[in-house]
């Protein structure tokens, strides 16, 4: 999971890259109108389905089938209604170009719901291999994609064929893994067994679209589209560790914890993946606050300055995120998911009310707000977290404290060479580069000092993982 991450980030960095530097912040945030009512109808379309076929101890043929056919007749709905709102969308933000988009975003429903099944079968069976190939050339077809369209000069239009590519070549090569085909059958009995927990499961995750988007649809309403692209290019990067490193993680952990059943041994195995989470986005996320202005600068260019103070401000939150990103998986897999459902509710509200609050004052505004009331809501998580599992949030603190020290003295040194680096004439491009090698040098050898344990983690990994290579 992780080796797939390594390679899909590589690829997405350089898609993101020649897009941004294609397309201007005004066309960025034309698709960005679009993808954040796409987002939400996406996790519509799953509608808790997937998370209960992965939870349940037993699985028949008939809640197979019953979940496909559920999930098909949704994405069919879920396409022509996408389609019929198109319009008052675009009226909604004053932008008519955004209806066509929209309406050709919409059939991403339709091309996700034959698939979610197969894709929840293989992670229930922890077939993890397939599902990561099948990601890594999803990503690059959609990045092939986009890239074509963006050099092409098809503005807005590049992002999203991105969308319905990886959605599209996704479901096809997950039939392709998958020996499970439906049946023409569907009871009311199955329906009603898994719809208790997946309504839970989908309440939750509405509420969590409701805390990551409204920001984008304030925004691109009240600022305009410009400002919506350099907002939602700040707000992806800080996000980039929670999907792309915090997520897959997630979604190996949380078919394992469904099966481990009792709380201590999941507490020793979620602490333990927090712990390995932490190694990889903490200096990412602390490096990112001292780089941010040559970072933006040398790699999407000199006019996306606008997100530089956005992405230093939402860049802590953003490793706070990442380091509670299991949470999710730790309620689920406990059937915790009334908590679940009700946390995230409070938490919606309490969110969309500060990034209203933060909008007089433009992006800047509402990333500080978003921040601020982070502040408040990411202890909660926690603590919910934790009481589910029998243990202090302090055990937790304890498990990343060397982690986080590390990522401190590497703060604080990099802080002082970009200071010094600043005094000389150094071009941006090479000071960005000898700012990376400082964190390195720095982060490397003080989680070798702070967080020994660390070493063992790795080694005893790579142990199992030549042991389960080798012979039986």
């Amino acid at each position: 999971m992780m080796a797939s991450q390594v390679s899909i980030q590589a690829v997405g960095l350089v898609t993101s890259i020649i897009i941004a530097r294609f397309l201007t912040p005004r066309e960025v945030g034309l698709a960005a109108m679009g993808v954040v009512f796409v987002n939400l109808a996406l996790l519509l379309a799953d509608a808790g389905v997937a998370a209960a076929i992965v939870q349940r101890p037993t699985l028949t043929e008939d809640d197979k089938s019953t979940a496909f056919w559920a999930t098909m007749a949704l994405g069919v709905g879920l396409t022509l209604a996408g389609i019929g709102l198109s319009w008052p969308i675009a009226d909604f933000y004053g932008e008519p170009r955004v209806q066509p988009i929209f309406a050709a975003l919409s059939f991403a429903y339709l091309f996700t719901a034959p698939g979610i099944v197969q894709g929840a079968l293989l992670t229930r069976e922890l077939k993890f291999r397939s599902l990561e190939l099948r990601t890594i050339a999803a990503t690059t077809a959609s990045c092939a994609a986009g890239i074509a369209l963006a050099v092409a000069g098809f503005g807005p239009w590049a992002i999203v064929a991105q969308h319905l590519t990886i959605t599209l070549v996704s479901t096809a090569l997950l039939w392709r893994s998958s020996s499970w085909r439906p049946r023409f059958h569907a009871t009311r009995a199955s329906f009603r067994e898994m719809s208790g927990f997946s309504s839970h499961v989908l309440g939750s995750r509405v509420f969590t679209w409701l805390a990551r988007n409204v920001d984008n649809l304030l925004v691109g309403r009240y600022l305009g589209a410009a400002a919506l692209g350099a907002y939602s290019l700040a707000f992806n990067l800080m996000i980039t560790p929670v999907t792309r490193v915090a997520g897959p993680i997630t979604q190996v952990f949380y078919p394992a914890f469904s099966r481990m059943r009792e709380p201590e041994r999941i507490a020793g195995a979620w602490l333990r993946a927090v712990r390995m989470v932490a190694v990889i986005v903490t200096p990412a996320m602390l490096g990112v606050i001292v780089v941010a202005p040559d970072f933006v600068r040398v790699v999407f260019g000199p006019r996306w300055h606008a997100a530089v103070p956005v992405l230093r401000i939402l860049a802590p939150i953003g490793l706070v995120q990442a380091l509670q990103a299991l949470n999710y998986g730790i309620l689920q897999s406990t059937a915790r998911t009334r908590v679940l459902v009700r946390y995230t509710a409070v938490a919606s509200v309490a969110t969309v009310g500060a990034f209203a609050a933060g909008l007089p004052w433009g992006i800047e505004g509402v990333a500080t707000a978003y921040v601020l009331v982070s502040l408040v809501l990411e202890p909660a998580y926690l603590i919910l977290t934790t009481r589910a599992v029998g243990i202090t949030p302090w055990r937790w603190l304890a498990t990343i404290r060397g982690v986080l020290e590390a990522g401190g003295i590497m703060f604080a040194l990099l802080l002082l060479a970009r200071e010094l680096l600043l005094r000389t004439d150094v071009p941006v491009g090479a000071r960005l580069a000898v700012e990376i090698v400082v964190g390195a040098a720095v982060y490397v050898p003080a989680v070798l000092w702070r967080a020994p344990e660390v070493k063992s983690e790795v080694r005893a990994a790579l142990a199992a993982r030549r042991a389960a290579a080798e012979p039986a």
